[in-house]
């Protein structure tokens, strides 16, 4: 089976399966053409939304959404790349999940600076307040993430505070009960 980064590596080249549209091959060809550090950056960031996103076994459409427009703005890339990013990435969280996470926080933090590993922080966030609640598996996951990271407590929760009426334990707390 092929790591995460294999499909983002630019150097397979097995036969294009059944159905495979002209679509798709411009697309991959085009994240072939990316500069292999960028590709495997922009990899390894929507692997972790997705890892947020499947926290609770079941990626939303509201997430997959969040995890497109985020990745194609945080990527700088064409809604059809950034489409075919998360979709591989959930594919592969399904797959793989467990096996490559820690090793996939650790690509991300060996290509990004501090300022961007605090912009992938906000960002689990919002793709688990997509559907207006961040449950506890979420800030579980996200919690994880942020310490293979190398975010403090103290960090952790200065940036999660920005999200503090998505909580559901906090909503509980507000709503009686």
């Amino acid at each position: 089976m092929k790591s995460f980064f294999d499909f983002f590596r630019g150097q397979s080249r097995e036969p294009s399966p059944a159905g495979d549209t002209a679509t798709v091959r411009k697309i991959v060809r085009e994240l072939e053409q990316m500069d292999p550090d960028r590709a495997r950056f922009v990899a390894a960031f929507a692997y972790l939304l997705s890892r947020v996103a499947n926290a609770d076994l079941d990626i939303s459409s509201e997430e997959t959404q969040e995890m497109e427009d985020i990745v194609r703005r945080f990527g700088e890339l064409p809604e059809e790349q950034a489409i075919l990013i998360v979709e591989i990435a959930k594919s592969q969280n399904r797959l793989l999940g467990g096996t490559e996470d820690f090793q996939v926080a650790q690509e991300f933090k060996r290509l990004s600076s501090r300022e961007q590993r605090e912009d992938l922080l906000h960002c689990l966030f919002a793709v688990s307040a997509a559907d207006d609640e961040i449950s506890g598996d979420e800030e579980a996951r996200i919690r994880q993430i942020a310490d293979e990271l190398g975010f403090s407590h103290r960090e952790y929760i200065e940036v999660r505070t920005h999200y503090n009426d998505k909580r559901t334990v906090i909503q509980r707390v507000r709503a009686g009960g």
